[in-house]
């Protein structure tokens, strides 16, 4: 409409100045629509001059005449301009009109951001939660620590450590809580629920080594029977039964049977006495290999007496979800695991954390005469790393309850600056945080 209006001739223009023209009847973007208005209300603006048609006298004028007659009648119509209250009236209306679709325009490409998904060992995305956007990951996970970690004491003594936070959705439902969480904490022990949730997270993650090459072994059941088998005796004393995997019916469900039948490699996290180590297990060499975080070798006759009893609990639970055994059946009770000399904690209780850093990092064929180049964490890394998990785990696809530790996080309102949030010395309390 408004291309088609600037090829009328004047006299036509005079019956259009006093109304606005008909809206167009095309939808254009909002950024025509507000281009289009714009050059309406030029149009509109025109004063068409009010002096008698032109005669065509065949008179000739000199050059500075001519200029001279021009400027007056441009004088002249802006004089007219100014004088017609009208068209004032009407510049203004269309140009508050196209502020409104300008912004509006804005607004429309605002909405519904794509939420970017975590990738390799980071959770940088944006998150979209029906509250706001948030894009600084780094304050993100920094709440995310603090909403997770922080257990409250109620007027009557009761906590809320056993709050359900995370539900992953992995062949079955697994369930963390405040106090698993918890152990996430700067100098504390990790429980093994954690390490539990990485392997089942990378297992799940779209890579060739995990998908192709690398599967992480649950430690639950492991370790469960580690605990009831001590000093590795085949028969429990406990119990005085040998170990079955049936009696753990309520991890089965995690165990993914296909991938630890068919990967070359398994990585499977023990725990014992508190500490952390990891059996790497080249299943077509049948080579097994064990890193420790705290030991180059094993620290006494009954450590490897316990490694020959997990070595044999791994190889039943790959026979059980169908795969082939470790070894031959009556070869089973004397597996042996050479240790690697590999760099690790300088505290005592980090082990868990360079267990969960090697299930990603470890390439198991670069292992070679038992050693492995490897540089060290300073503390201050290795501390920044139980950050890091929270908000993996927390912020997993793979978690139904995503969405409620996202809102969580964001309502937590941070008093002390990132810098000394992350320091192993750091103590919060709850004058340290302030919630919405």
């Amino acid at each position: 409409m408004c291309r088609a209006a600037l090829l009328n001739p004047p006299q036509q223009l005079e019956e259009s100045t006093a109304t606005l023209p008909p809206a167009p009847s095309k939808s254009y973007p909002a950024e025509e629509d507000a281009a289009a208005l714009m050059m309406m209300a030029r149009i509109a603006s025109y004063v068409p001059k009010t002096d008698p048609m032109l005669s065509f006298s065949l008179g000739f004028t000199d050059s500075s005449q001519e200029e001279a007659a021009t400027q007056e009648g441009a004088s002249t119509q802006e004089g007219d301009r100014e004088k017609t209250p009208e068209i004032a009236n009407l510049l203004e209306q269309l140009e508050d009109l196209v502020q409104k679709i300008a912004s509006s325009a804005a607004k429309e490409e605002s909405k519904s951001p794509q939420i970017q998904k975590e990738t390799g060992g980071e959770s940088s995305g944006k998150f979209e939660t029906p509250a706001r956007i948030n894009q600084n990951t780094d304050d993100m996970k920094e709440k995310c620590y603090i909403w997770a970690t922080r257990v409250k004491t109620y007027a009557d003594d009761s906590t809320n450590e056993f709050d359900n936070l995370c539900t992953l959705i992995a062949q079955d439902k697994y369930i963390l809580n405040r106090m698993h969480l918890a152990s996430l904490q700067a100098g504390t022990y990790i429980e093994s629920e954690i390490v539990s949730a990485m392997c089942l997270i990378l297992n799940q993650k779209n890579d060739k080594r995990f998908q192709e090459q690398v599967y992480c072994l649950p430690p639950d059941i492991v370790s469960m029977a580690v605990s009831k088998h001590p000093n590795g005796e085949f028969i429990s004393p406990k119990t005085n039964k040998e170990f079955k995997v049936e009696d753990y019916p309520m991890f089965i469900p995690f165990i993914d049977g296909k991938k630890l039948a068919s990967h070359r490699y398994i990585f499977a996290p023990v725990c014992y006495s508190g500490h952390w180590w990891l059996w790497v297990i080249d299943t077509t060499k049948e080579r097994f290999y064990i890193l420790d975080p705290l030991h180059k070798k094993a620290p006494s006759d009954g450590r490897k007496q316990l490694n020959k009893f997990t070595g044999y609990v791994i190889s039943r639970i790959r026979a059980y979800t169908g795969g082939a055994p470790l070894k031959k059946k009556e070869n089973e009770l004397e597996i042996k695991a050479t240790y690697v000399k590999i760099s690790g904690q300088k505290s005592s209780y980090d082990c868990a954390i360079y267990v969960m850093k090697w299930l990603e990092l470890i390439e198991p064929e670069n292992i070679k005469r038992a050693k492995y180049e490897w540089d060290n964490w300073p503390q201050e890394e290795a501390d920044h790393y139980r950050v890091e998990y929270i908000s993996r785990i927390l912020f997993s696809e793979m978690n139904k309850d995503r969405d409620q530790a996202i809102r969580a996080s964001n309502a937590i309102r941070l008093s002390k600056p990132s810098s000394v949030l992350l320091s192993p010395f750091c103590q919060i309390n709850s004058t340290d945080v302030e919630t919405e």
